[in-house]
């Protein structure tokens, strides 16, 4: 028998961090010393006082059945109670707040619940593939927005012709930025929601990174910008403030109608996530924010680290102030991923080619700081011997 992948299938790029792994795990099979700079996946464990909570909740057999819903009402009240200490914005738990099996399926999952076939959604580039993925899977029709350095990596609204802007349906936006991590102020969230109001555009930040952050910035939510609400909603996850990555645990707020059409598709999927992973995260929540200075320090310290090794090699490299990323410049004469394949194959050092996060991304490689201190350290070390 033949196999045929569907047309939506065969028009998704290569979703290029399994790629990585799979080169990576290559090297390493051939007994290479490889250090991974690549995937943002943190490598620290989860704290412990949410581990023992798990523990805890895993031997209750109540949490062991379907969990369904949007989410246990004692969770939903903590991302609240989280949003209000954090953000100073006022959220309904009952209908402005759903749990998500990490935010990466609630933002898969949302343009099935607006987008129709041949609809607009207007995407970051370079911005996190499943944007692009997801709008190409419910029907739709991604529209790149580039995201230049002259521009500080934010959208030039203005660009986007009005034609295309009236057909939009979805848009989103992502800051703290992966993979460049730009930053976004107050003035441009305001843009933000002019241009989501005249257009009729539901708004989805994704805000993944807001906590991990140095030097005392602190990014806003695009809650807290007035009439953020009206338009649209914002997307949470543990994963990165609290090293829970492998749990699959997140959450999205904002606009109760939106909120409901995503609602309607996990039902429909999903049967909501472990009940007593739920338990665990309210834990974190509650505890927020002693529980991640440490987490914090360790993770400035890698950054500067990096960055200052970097711009000592000659990089010219602006250390970001969230985000575990680090994005540069290829040297002229290279691509991204022959920048990449060489410093793999020389250095065995991994590394994102930033054309894996599209067409704009070209000319960059972003670096994470996931690994430990002394890994980094040796990264550089590289580096310098293979100038």
């Amino acid at each position: 028998m033949k196999i045929q992948y569907s047309r939506k299938i065969n028009e998704l790029p290569p979703y290029l961090f399994a790629e990585i792994d799979a080169s990576k795990e290559k090297m390493v099979a051939d007994g290479k010393d490889v250090i991974d700079l690549s995937v943002g996946d943190p490598d620290i464990p989860t704290p412990k006082f949410i581990i023992d909570k798990m523990k805890e909740a895993v031997e209750d057999p109540k949490n062991h059945r379907y969990p369904f819903g949007a989410g246990m009402f004692q969770f939903r009240e903590a991302v609240c109670d989280w949003y209000k200490k954090r953000f100073d914005v006022e959220l309904d738990p009952e209908k402005e707040v759903t749990a998500l099996i990490g935010s990466k399926e609630g933002i898969a999952h949302i343009p099935l619940a607006f987008v129709d076939e041949g609809d607009i959604v207007l995407v970051p580039d370079p911005g996190y593939p499943v944007y692009n993925a997801m709008t190409i899977l419910s029907g739709g029709k991604p529209y790149k927005m580039p995201l230049l350095a002259e521009n500080d990596f934010l959208p030039d609204l203005d660009e986007i012709p009005a034609k295309v802007a009236d057909k939009a349906k979805l848009m989103f936006v992502n800051y703290p930025n992966n993979p460049t991590g730009a930053i976004a102020d107050e003035k441009f969230y305001e843009k933000v929601i002019k241009f989501a109001n005249k257009h009729n555009i539901i708004v989805c930040h994704d805000a993944a990174y807001s906590e991990v952050n140095y030097d005392g910035y602190k990014p806003l939510s695009f809650l807290q910008i007035r009439g953020a609400k009206d338009v649209g909603i914002e997307f949470h996850s543990l994963s990165k403030t609290y090293n829970m990555t492998g749990w699959r645990i997140g959450f999205a707020v904002g606009n109760k109608d939106v909120i409901q059409g995503l609602s309607k598709v996990k039902s429909n999927i999903d049967s909501g996530a472990f009940r007593a992973i739920q338990c665990a995260a309210t834990t974190a929540l509650q505890k927020w924010p002693t529980q991640i200075n440490d987490l914090m320090k360790i993770y400035k310290e890698r950054m500067d680290v990096l960055v200052d090794g970097l711009n000592k090699l000659g990089w010219k490299v602006e250390k970001p102030k969230a985000t575990f990323y680090v994005w540069v410049q290829v040297p002229p004469g290279r691509t991204s991923k022959e920048m990449a394949m060489w410093m793999l194959e020389k250095l065995q050092i991994i590394v994102t080619p930033g054309n894996g996060f599209g067409e704009y991304g070209e000319g960059y490689i972003r670096f994470s700081i996931t690994s430990p201190l002394d890994r980094i350290k040796e990264a550089l070390k590289r580096l310098e011997r293979g100038k």
